[in-house]
C-alpha cells in the first residue's frame, strides 16, 4: 500500500477528512521549501502537494504564476524540487508528498529519469496537468513500477467517459477542479461540487479530492461535507509571499493548522 492509500486509509478509518496544501517549490525564498513542508506537516497537512515551476503554468492563476516565476529566477528547477523532497524526508517519514506540474520539466528531464529519482527521493505521486489519460499510459506504467501513484485532474465539464478514463489508470487519488478556470479563480459553488462528486465517485474508487477556489476555513469546511480531501493553493501561496524569510513556516503552520481545525470540528 502506497503511503498515500495508508493516508486516505487511516483518515476514513478515523472519520476525517484530507487536507493537502499547495506550494510551489522555491518560494517565497529558495532556502525555505524545507522549512515550509515541515511546518505544512506540523499543522496538520496529510499530504502536501509541491508545485514544480514552470514558465508557462497554463492552469494557474496570477498567484501561483508569479510564484513560479519567482522561484524560476532562482534557478528552482526539478534537481532542486527533488533535493527539497530529500531534504524533507529526511525529517518526516510519514507525510506524502505528490510533485504537481507539466509535462515540459519532466520530458526535459527524461520520464525515466524523473521517475527514478523521484522515488529515491522519497515522492509519493504525480500530478502532471497537462498529461491526458490516453497520452500517458508507459508513463503511468513507469510510476507503477516503482509505487508511485499518478493522479489526475477532473473538471466541471468532464463527461463521464473522460471520469471512466481517468478512473482506469489514476491511482492515490483524483483531483477535482471546482470551476471553470485557473487556480485562485472565481467563486467556490458549493452546491456544483455537492452534484459533482458522487458522479465522479460512481465511476472513481479512489478517494476524491476538491481545489480550486478554497480559500478559508468556512469554505473548506462545506467542501469537505462532501469530498474526501480539500486541496488549497493559491491563498497559502499569497500569504506567504508577503512574508519575512524568519517567519514563513510559522505562517504556514498557522495557516493550515486554523483550516485543520474546521475540518475537524
Amino acid at each position: 500500500m502506497s503511503r498515500i492509500a495508508a493516508t486516505f486509509a487511516a483518515l476514513q478509518a478515523a472519520g476525517r477528512k484530507a487536507l493537502i496544501p499547495y506550494v510551489t517549490a522555491g518560494d517565497p525564498y529558495s532556502d525555505a521549501t524545507v522549512d515550509i513542508l515541515l511546518a505544512l506537516a506540523r499543522g496538520g497537512a496529510d499530504v502536501i502537494e509541491l508545485g514544480v515551476p514552470f514558465s508557462d503554468p497554463m492552469a494557474d492563476g496570477p498567484v501561483i504564476q508569479r510564484a513560479s516565476e519567482r522561484a524560476l529566477a532562482r534557478g528552482i528547477g526539478l534537481p532542486q524540487v527533488l533535493d527539497a523532497v530529500r531534504g524533507f524526508r529526511a525529517r518526516d517519514d510519514r507525510t506524502p508528498v505528490v510533485l504537481m506540474g507539466y509535462a515540459n520539466p519532466v520530458e526535459r528531464y527524461g520520464s525515466a529519469r524523473f521517475v527514478a529519482d523521484a522515488k529515491a527521493a522519497g515522492v509519493d505521486g504525480v500530478l502532471i496537468v497537462d498529461y491526458p489519460p490516453e497520452e500517458c499510459e508507459a508513463f503511468a506504467a513507469q510510476l507503477r513500477e516503482v509505487g508511485l501513484d499518478l493522479i489526475f485532474l477532473l473538471a466541471p465539464t468532464s463527461t463521464d467517459r473522460r471520469i471512466r478514463e481517468v478512473a482506469r489508470i489514476a491511482s492515490g487519488y483524483v483531483y477535482y477542479v471546482s470551476l471553470k478556470g485557473v487556480t485562485g479563480a472565481g467563486h467556490l459553488d458549493t452546491a456544483a461540487v455537492a452534484q459533482m462528486v458522487p458522479r465522479i465517485k460512481a465511476h472513481v474508487k479512489l478517494p476524491v479530492g476538491v481545489g480550486f477556489g478554497i480559500r478559508d476555513a468556512a469554505t473548506a469546511r462545506a467542501v469537505a461535507e462532501v469530498a474526501d480531501a480539500v486541496v488549497i493553493g493559491s491563498a497559502l501561496v499569497q500569504l506567504l509571499e508577503t512574508r519575512e524569510r524568519g517567519k514563513v513556516a510559522a505562517a504556514a503552520a498557522d495557516f493550515i493548522g486554523g483550516i485543520r481545525a474546521a475540518l475537524d470540528s
